[in-house]
């Protein structure tokens, strides 16, 4: 398959401007990487993909990664997500495969990645994307930790900010857990799409569930669309906030 990998990297961000470009070591290292650094050289050394781009609206984003010996291109300002950016590029390649992996998450794998890309071996499958068990209830009922029920071939039937399953009978995580395993599964910010699908998917009108929740893959559940969710023991840190930053820096 012929499969490419882009970063869609946009500078300004709802909870942590400039994410991107935070130092990812330690305050006073001067040659540590910033965080869209890591995502660029993870994705890369994996040697999966014909092509790594990473898709910004930011010229100091762009200056970074050529400066690193990456390639990066220049995409609208006016994008409302992260799809619409990598769909501007992608209209312009051509390719069978287009993975989307989210500017924010500098530990991703190779592992996941290979899982994710293996799901497209089935012809049927279109959209796929990364879930991981959770392991532990504040992460659960932390917002920004987007929550996916499966049906029994692990299709997506609903992704949700709120704390789905509701088990009624218990109240915590740990009750829950002795007597189901694996019900809780977190969203991993990772697609996988046919690039015909992708072009289709950004044509789309926002949808009602799409507004509630401020997540675009309802849009395509909404619209008929199934998402095949890959699962991974990869469970990394996405920065959305100081204290992800602070816990990142830690690992490295």
């Amino acid at each position: 398959m012929n499969i490419i990998a882009i970063i869609p990297a946009r500078y300004k961000s709802h909870r942590l401007h400039g994410k991107l470009l935070k130092k990812l070591g330690t305050l006073n290292d001067t040659s540590s990487k910033t965080v869209i650094e890591y995502v660029y050289d993870n994705v890369k050394n994996t040697n999966l993909f014909k092509k790594v781009i990473v898709a910004t609206d930011d010229e100091r984003i762009r200056e970074k990664i050529r400066k690193s010996g990456g390639y990066s291109v220049m995409t609208s300002s006016h994008h409302q997500s992260g799809t619409d950016r990598i769909a501007e590029v992608a209209r312009q390649i051509d390719c069978e495969i287009i993975v989307n992996v989210q500017g924010d998450e500098p530990f991703i794998n190779k592992t996941s990645l290979e899982k994710l890309i293996s799901a497209f071996t089935d012809k049927d499958v279109d959209i796929a994307t990364l879930g991981a068990y959770f392991n532990n209830d504040e992460e659960i009922e932390n917002p920004n930790s987007v929550k996916i029920v499966l049906d029994k071939d692990n299709y997506a039937l609903y992704f949700s900010r709120a704390k789905i399953p509701y088990d009624r009978e218990n109240s915590n995580f740990n009750s829950i857990k002795s007597q189901v395993s694996n019900i809780y599964i977190k969203h991993i910010g990772v697609y996988g799409f046919r690039r015909d699908i992708l072009l289709k998917l950004v044509k789309l009108p926002m949808s009602q569930l799409e507004r509630i929740e401020k997540l675009e893959q309802l849009r395509w559940l909404e619209n008929g669309y199934k998402i095949k969710v890959v699962i991974t023991e990869y469970n990394g840190i996405s920065i959305d906030t100081e204290h992800d930053l602070k816990k990142a820096r830690m690992i490295v």
